[in-house]
């Protein structure tokens, strides 16, 4: 009994390191990402998804918003809100620098302040939670 006992905790522990956590600047948890794409907040309510096609869905799986390719992240209605480049800097839809996620997943705006912490976490994914904001 006690070894099945363990072993479903060890599951259960193993299930939840799967997600990954966004954190503020005061290193509060402000979110998470599963495994399959859904995004939760601080008190695990379920706020969105982001599908593995880019489309992102919001918690009454109403789709907000896309993210190509490229790293351009449009809303629902194709509007260009801006774009995530390769080394993690965030640009908005004029092409003004508003923020990077660095490679350790330190959040920063566009003044280098650390406004959070994704480490792990896709920079696409942070970028829209951190900067975008189609999820609230």
């Amino acid at each position: 009994m006690r070894t099945i006992i363990l072993l479903f905790l060890f599951g259960l522990a193993t299930l939840t390191s799967n997600a990954q956590s966004m954190y503020n600047a005061s290193n509060f948890l402000i979110g998470k990402i599963e495994a399959d794409g859904t995004v939760k907040d601080a008190k695990s309510f379920k706020i969105g998804k982001f599908e593995s096609s880019g489309t992102i869905k919001d918690a009454r799986n109403f789709t907000v918003g896309k993210i190509e390719n490229d790293g351009t992240i449009k809303d629902a209605h194709s509007f260009r809100l801006g774009k995530v480049e390769s080394d993690g800097t965030v640009k908005d839809s004029r092409n003004f620098t508003i923020g990077k996620i660095e490679a350790d997943g330190k959040v920063k705006d566009s003044r280098s302040f650390t406004i959070g912490y994704a480490k792990g976490v896709n920079r696409r994914y942070a970028a829209v939670f951190y900067f975008f904001h189609l999820l609230e």
